[in-house]
């Protein structure tokens, strides 16, 4: 996108060789890569800086697989040294990037932690440093209290609501702990470790009149339990209500609108209407066994959900994984990255107004799941395809061609969409100089992937710390200069372009060799050149099917760049065949949250172009 204030002249973003308009430059990255999980000596030096800054701070340190520095403080401390890391440090850790919590109560492998029967987690990033901090604070069984850091990170705003619902930690300092995910009249803090998990521990489900009546009086919104004037009072205010059941949420979400004329002067995103529980699952769920489920998270990015999950697990494992099973999966990811961007594409412009594209793009899609990500995975959007330590097959013959066929394909079909929509002058009055946002403003929302690219922020966790060989691939990082809606979209549609480079420069050169790792912990296990010869490989292959592996004790989490945002799985292992802990880090939620903020003070038009630029699903949000 280019640099130019004047808004009228700016065109299309691109970015990388073989474009074919005029584009601004791409903003060079300028900070040092590293492996994923590994560590620097600038995140060496955190734990360092906060001795020297609080020199009677009882810090414990506590070493993790994925090598994050992690330490635990005093919950009474925790409020001043979360406020100096996000605000006075320098190069501070201006992004929550996640925020939970933990029943430490069954926990048997706690050596070297503080006491604790619950614990919340901080998990913070350093753009400047590129650098990772997690703090933990322990916390009593009886009156569970944290101080909010909404003050130090908006962002911390819904993560602390869930850290209440989910676990009853209270929150001292914010003004409305009420339930977020889960329904009003739910009771019960589902992630507590005593909360059932499946339906059958429960009596047989019956919804009488009087019950009905009751939930839809607990779901009318009343202005003043949000501390909001009432229309009652103030007779130029008229509360609208959006969905959840509405095209423009792009899935059941309801927003409540209040309005002067046409004007948008309070917003309130109401969430939880797609709450599955992926999170509880986790903890009934073999490690394996679970993967079909993180399917389902951003249901349109396949198997780009995968990845952070079998990451993680992997680092708790020690596995290494094959260099032709990495390049595999980047394969895929840039399959699908490419399948949920057209999505966004085709429905942003129908959001917008323009029907045709829909339509166009969709077919696209199709060509692309039928010809290249089907006869691969053998499924569509939810293949379930990537293992613990690789994939589940070997690319199948003629995979190469087809590859390379839709690489041909898109490129032309791409320009003329750009015709079509990012240089129509309706479409660019729609989405122009609407609700833009600062690079230091998307940090401290939590935003990422395209959302932060497009406010001018140039990270991508590809480029500053490549995981799955990523750094083998010669591809750019689009980014905008505004952060409105039109760049939004403008890096959705050169990020398809940067991802047809990278799959055609793995079709170029896929090296040899296994597409899983020989070790005993992968799941399910090669049988050859063993299992099929000898019993007791064959009884290991059976056990290590039916339960799954048997995860060493210990905690990682893995980054991914992800179609829409940075994604992450905190994984807790307690030693069995079962994660003790999962916490799903998605793009999404804190994308949602920041609506408020875009959306204040513009017009009710401009709502659906704000949502549809966003590019969220629900599933995503509410997991």
């Amino acid at each position: 996108m280019s640099g130019a204030n004047d808004m009228s002249d700016r065109g299309p973003a691109r970015s990388g060789a073989g474009a074919s308009a005029p584009a601004g430059p791409v903003q060079p990255c300028q900070w040092p890569a590293r492996e994923a999980g590994g560590e620097t000596p600038e995140t060496s030096a955190v734990i360092r800086e906060l001795r020297e800054r609080f020199p009677d701070l009882a810090l414990t340190e506590q070493p993790t697989a994925d090598g994050i520095p992690t330490a635990w403080l005093p919950a009474e401390r925790a409020l001043e040294v979360l406020g100096y890391l996000g605000r006075e440090a320098p190069q501070p850790f201006a992004m929550l990037y996640d925020l939970g919590g933990v029943d430490e109560r069954e926990r048997l492998h706690r050596e070297g932690l503080p006491e604790a029967a619950f614990s919340v987690f901080y998990h913070l990033v350093s753009y400047g440093r590129n650098a990772d901090l997690r703090l933990k604070v322990a916390l009593p069984a009886d009156g569970p209290r944290v101080d909010s850091v909404a003050g130090v990170w908006p962002a911390a705003d819904w993560y602390e609501r869930e850290l209440w619902e989910m676990f009853g930690v209270d929150v001292a300092g914010h003004d409305r702990l009420r339930r977020l995910i889960t329904p009003p009249w739910w009771e019960g803090h589902p992630l507590r470790k005593e909360h059932p998990s499946r339906g059958t521990e429960y009596g047989p489900f019956e919804l009488p009149d009087q019950l009905v009546d009751e939930m839809q009086e607990h779901l009318r919104f009343k202005p003043e339990e949000w501390g909001l004037p009432r229309p009652e009072d103030d007779p130029t205010l008229m509360y609208l209500n959006i969905g959840p059941q509405h095209g423009a949420t792009h899935g059941p979400f309801r927003v409540v609108v209040g309005l002067r004329d046409e004007e948008i002067v309070h917003l309130v995103p109401d969430i939880g209407y797609h709450h599955r529980g992926s999170e509880k699952l986790a903890e009934r769920q073999s490690w394996h066994t679970y993967i079909p489920y993180t399917d389902r998270v951003d249901y349109l990015g396949g198997v780009t959900n995968n990845l952070p999950y079998v990451l993680t697990v992997e680092k708790l494992c020690g596995i290494e994984v094959p260099d032709r099973a990495q390049l595999i999966r980047v394969l895929l990811c840039e399959c699908f990255r490419i399948a949920s961007h057209l999505v966004f594409y085709g429905t942003y412009a129908q959001d917008i107004g323009a029907l045709s594209p829909v339509f166009y793009m969709f077919r696209d899609r199709e060509i692309l799941l039928d010809e290249v990500i089907e006869p691969i995975t053998g499924g569509r959007m939810h293949p379930n395809w990537f293992r613990i330590g690789g994939v589940a097959e070997d690319l199948p013959r003629g995979w190469r061609q087809r590859v390379l066929d839709f690489c041909d394909y898109l490129p032309p079909r791409l320009d003329e969409y750009e015709r079509l929509l990012m240089e129509n002058s309706v479409v660019r009055a729609r989405m122009v100089d609407v609700a833009p946002i600062s690079v230091d403003d998307a940090v401290a929302w939590g935003l990422s992937g395209p959302m932060l690219r497009a406010a001018g922020l140039p990270w991508d966790w590809r480029k500053q710390r490549p995981y799955s060989h990523y750094d083998w691939f010669d591809f750019d990082v689009p980014v905008g200069t505004t952060g409105d809606c039109y760049d939004r979209a403008a890096v959705h549609v050169e990020e398809m372009r940067q991802s047809l480079r990278i799959m055609r420069q793995v079709a170029d050169a896929l090296p040899d060799g296994p597409y899983k790792a020989y070790h005993p912990l992968a799941t399910p296990p090669m049988k050859e050149p063993h299992t099929m010869h000898h019993i007791e490989s064959l009884i290991t292959h059976f056990l290590g099917v039916s339960w799954g592996p048997v995860v060493p004790p210990g905690e990682a989490s893995v980054y991914t760049e992800g179609t829409k945002g940075q994604y992450s799985y905190y994984a807790i292992s307690d030693g069995g065949t079962a994660a003790y802990r999962v916490k799903i880090r998605t793009a999404s939620f804190p994308h949602l949250q920041v609506l408020p903020h875009l959306c204040i003070g513009r017009g009710i038009a401009d709502l659906v172009t704000v949502l549809g630029s966003i590019d969220f699903v629900m599933a995503d949000v509410d997991r």
